[in-house]
């Protein structure tokens, strides 16, 4: 069966209310459980510490505009785990680029907890829109899916808790971009045939989450093995203290690449959402979009007339780089490079 089939049928299982289609048979379950331990104790030598809290403000030079409310939801990937710094979190990345960006001073609220399943997003959302009326997000960023394939989670309660979180936050107004799963097969020390089945497991999620993210209203970028060459050629680098975790620059690459979509959903990119041939976009059935997102990390995912979806291969801008202080109080100066006039762009690049 095509790899669109195998997404369409979990995104239909989700909307229908089945709940027996999973993404790997029970025998490969006992090997991927098994092979994972191992894969912990070959991988794994430190402790990564909590993530560093990062919500505040960012781009405070830019005091006179209203600022645009950005949140994070989702597991240890979104909440930063294994760097130790605010200015190193995902949050904190894509606040400060939004903020150099558009201009314009950005509140971050990140809600996500580390080893998070999809049926945690539930209550994330509770607690991101629990505020004041008119308090909703302007763009929410998601990154989940990871603990779903280790943890035997079944795909379609896994999309259907993902598909319900992005109803909800687009039905109070939000605009929503998810980063979807890791490849779990990147990781140098995982062997066969759990890479295997780990990196089968993953495309399937991401691709599912493509489908019922898009049909929703959101936006997706694949994140697959969007670190895989650099931790292979860096492993010091891209990994974090743990040795299991990214590290600040793995961190930085995922940022990097969701950024023009978090961009473009608050029309702020210059990309017009069109084909561009010599970049290999193109416009596709759903299934066959997320299908073949899921196998290119870096690719957005963006509906168009049902049931067709776009897909893009944005042009990235390099990230400022947020200096080492945490986001200052409302009304303070800002942190080095925390979005302000100086904030450290690099020229556009083709990816």
């Amino acid at each position: 069966m095509s790899s669109a089939r195998v997404a369409r049928r979990i995104a239909a299982g989700a909307a229908y209310g089945g709940g027996s289609i999973g993404l790997l048979g029970v025998a490969a379950v006992g090997v991927l459980l098994a092979e994972v331990q191992l894969a912990k104790r070959s991988v794994g030598g430190g402790v990564a510490p909590l993530p560093p809290g990062a919500d505040g403000r960012y781009g405070h030079a830019y005091g006179a505009e209203p600022p645009f409310r950005l949140a994070l939801l989702g597991d240890s990937t979104a909440a930063g785990q294994g760097v130790r710094r605010t200015g190193q979190t995902p949050g904190a990345l894509l606040a400060s680029g939004l903020a150099a960006v558009a201009e314009r001073p950005v509140d971050l609220r990140n809600v996500a907890l580390p080893g998070a399943r999809s049926d945690d997003l539930e209550r994330q959302v509770s607690l991101l829109l629990s505020g004041p009326a008119g308090a909703a997000p302007d763009v929410c960023v998601i990154m989940i899916g990871a603990n779903d394939v280790t943890h035997r989670m079944p795909a379609t309660q896994s999309v259907r808790a993902m598909a319900s979180a992005v109803r909800r936050l687009r039905t109070a107004g939000a605009e929503v971009v998810v980063g979807t799963c890791p490849d779990l097969g990147t990781i140098e020390p995982v062997y066969q045939p759990l890479r295997w089945l780990a990196r089968r497991a993953s495309r399937q999620l991401a691709a599912a989450q493509t489908i019922v993210v898009v049909e929703q209203g959101g936006r997706t970028v694949s994140l697959g093995d969007l670190l895989g060459p650099e931790f292979a050629a860096n492993p010091r680098e891209m990994f974090g203290v743990d040795n299991f975790h990214p590290s600040a620059e793995g961190y930085a690459t995922a940022a990097m690449a969701l950024l023009p979509t978090v961009c473009a959903a608050l029309a702020l990119w210059p990309e017009a959402d069109r084909i561009e041939e010599a970049r290999h976009e193109n416009m596709l059935p759903v299934a066959k979009a997320a299908a073949e997102a899921a196998k290119e990390a870096g690719t957005e995912v963006t509906g168009a007339r049902a049931p067709w979806a776009l897909l893009k291969h944005r042009r990235r801008r390099r990230l400022p780089v947020p200096g080492a202080a945490e986001p200052p109080a409302p009304g303070a100066a800002d942190a080095p490079g925390e979005g302000g006039p100086g904030a450290r762009n690099a020229s556009v690049r083709q990816e």
